[in-house]
C-alpha cells in the first residue's frame, strides 16, 4: 500500500463520491415519490390505474438496472430521444427504486387495521385526507425498515453509472486502476468511500428506528 499514491487519488475520489451521493439522492427522493403513489393508487384499488402500477412494478424489480440504463442511454436516442449521464442515472435509479418503495409502503398501509380508514370516512374526511392524515404516518412508521434497507441498496446501485459514462465511484477506481495499475490503493479507497457514504445512512436508519419503536409507534 503506497500512501503517496492514496493522497494523490483522494481529491479524484472525493469528486467522484460528491457526484455519487449528489445523483444518488435525487434519485432515491425521485424513487419514494413514485413509489408512494403507486401505493396509493394499490391501496385504493382504482381499477386501471392498478393493472398498470403493477406492471411498472414487476417490470422495475425484475430487470437490472444496469439494462434499463443502457435502454436510457442507447437505447431512447435510436428513437430521437437524447439524455444526459446524469439524467440517464437518476432516471434509471428512480425508475427502479420506485418499484421497490412501492411495495414497501404498500406492505405497511396495509398493515393498519381497516377499520382505521373506515372511522375516518365516517368523520366526514375525504379518502385522500384519511390517507394523508391517518393511514400514511402510521404506514411510514410501520414501513420504515424496509424504506431504509431500499435507500441502502439503491446508493450501493449507483455503482452501475459507469456503465453510461458517468465519472462516479466505481468509475474513477476502475480508471486508475487501467492507467496507472495500482489496484490495492483503488480498491481501498473506493471500499472506503462507500463506507464513508453508505455506513452514516445505516447508522443513522437504526437510531431513528429504535426511536420510533422506543414512542411505541412502530411494530
Amino acid at each position: 500500500m503506497n500512501a503517496d499514491v492514496l493522497r494523490s487519488y483522494l481529491p479524484l475520489y472525493k469528486e467522484a463520491a460528491l457526484l455519487t451521493v449528489r445523483l444518488g439522492v435525487l434519485g432515491i427522493a425521485l424513487a419514494f415519490l413514485i413509489g408512494l403513489v403507486c401505493a396509493a393508487v394499490l391501496y385504493c384499488k382504482i381499477p386501471v390505474l392498478r393493472t398498470v402500477v403493477r406492471a411498472y412494478i414487476e417490470l422495475s424489480r425484475n430487470t437490472p438496472l444496469l439494462i434499463q440504463l443502457f435502454f436510457l442511454y442507447y437505447g431512447l436516442p435510436k428513437l430521437g430521444i437524447r439524455t444526459t449521464p446524469e439524467a440517464c442515472g437518476v432516471s434509471g435509479l428512480a425508475f427502479l427504486g420506485g418499484g421497490y418503495m412501492a411495495e414497501a409502503f404498500r406492505s405497511g398501509m396495509e398493515a393498519i387495521a381497516p377499520i382505521q380508514l373506515e372511522s375516518a370516512l365516517s368523520l366526514g374526511m375525504t379518502q385522500t385526507q384519511a390517507l394523508s392524515a391517518v393511514i400514511l404516518p402510521q404506514a411510514l412508521t410501520v414501513s420504515f425498515p424496509a424504506l431504509m434497507a431500499n435507500v441502502i441498496f439503491l446508493m450501493k446501485e449507483t455503482s452501475v453509472f459507469s456503465a453510461v459514462s458517468l465519472m462516479d465511484l466505481m468509475f474513477t477506481a476502475k480508471d486508475l486502476i487501467g492507467l496507472y495499475y495500482n489496484t490495492t490503493e483503488s480498491l481501498f479507497l473506493l471500499v472506503v468511500f462507500y463506507l464513508l457514504i453508505l455506513l452514516p445512512i445505516s447508522l443513522v436508519g437504526s437510531l431513528i428506528e429504535r426511536r420510533l419503536r422506543y414512542a411505541g409507534a412502530g411494530l
